[in-house]
């Protein structure tokens, strides 16, 4: 499947005898908590999951949203209806980071059916479509998380990624430079990475329009002129594990990367980085 899906072609599917399993994954770094957002209304059939406590292990050692463990994980896809054989789509209301992660993990866990929702809640709301106030009572799932389906990379890995091929930052300019740091214990960057702030991969037109990802045509230029075409090994980091995800989808629509060929996540990200006093932190802008 395409890691994006369009509202009309959702809309679709959900007509057909066996539809996706829907998960609504709403969150905010600063809260409020997604779950109220969804009670007040989500995508009928959606079910939802928290990405705190659900798609996370608790922080720690690993970095602020480590990868859950394997089995916590099952136990919450399959409460959710998640089957091994039927498409899943994941959705958020914000730039699709959230959702991104949801897809991430679940291609990490072995689904290889899995679409974001272009645009999320926001958009669906937008173009009329119907609403469910009732949280429905999926059938248990089947699925079995077989994890390491998509590459990860710990500190060590990371560096040598940065140093050979193409790691991407997906913080903001400002957080990379190392200017202003309001979360983890250092400000500034891994050696060597390239600045490639997550929400530059979306139209974000405002007035509370749906955020819509960049065609494949303009993200697969904007990486080009980072240097980053697919040539050479590409991965991604954050600040805790989260919107990397979304730098990878990207990566993945504009055809820089394949399910075949995946780019490769830094799950620890910064949040891990930092933690070590040992490990190396630049600042300021990319040289050159």
């Amino acid at each position: 499947m395409h890691p994006l899906i369009t509202t009309a072609a959702l809309e679709l599917l959900l007509q057909q005898e066996v539809p996706p399993t829907l998960l609504d994954v709403r969150w905010r770094l600063s809260g409020p908590p997604g779950r109220q957002d969804y009670d007040r209304g989500h995508v009928p059939g959606a079910v939802f999951v928290d990405l705190e406590s659900e798609l996370a292990s608790p922080p720690g050692a690993e970095g602020r949203h480590p990868l859950p463990e394997p089995a916590q994980l099952e136990g919450v896809l399959r409460a959710a209806g998640v089957d091994r054989d039927r498409p899943v789509v994941v959705y958020d209301d914000g730039d699709g980071s959230a959702a991104a992660r949801a897809w991430w993990l679940l291609r990490w866990a072995g689904h290889g059916r899995v679409s974001v929702l272009d645009g999320g809640y926001a958009a669906w709301v937008a173009e009329g479509l119907p609403v469910a106030e009732v949280e429905p009572r999926p059938r248990p799932g089947d699925f079995r998380v077989r994890p390491g389906c998509m590459p990860v990379v710990d500190a060590q890995g990371a560096a040598r990624l940065a140093a050979d091929g193409h790691l991407l930052d997906a913080r903001a300019p400002e957080r990379y430079r190392g200017e202003h740091e309001p979360v983890d214990a250092k400000a500034g960057h891994i050696p060597g990475a390239i600045n490639a702030p997550f929400a530059d991969h979306v139209v974000s037109p405002g007035n509370a329009s749906p955020v819509r990802w960049r065609s494949p045509a303009e993200l697969a230029e904007r990486f080009a002129r980072m240097g980053v075409t697919g040539t050479a090994p590409v991965g991604a980091y954050c600040g805790s594990g989260v919107t990397a995800c979304s730098v990878l989808l990207a990566l993945e629509h504009a055809g820089v990367s394949t399910p075949e060929h995946p780019a490769v996540l830094y799950a620890g990200s910064w949040s891990h980085w930092s933690r070590d006093p040992q490990r190396p932190v630049a600042t300021g802008a990319e040289p050159g």
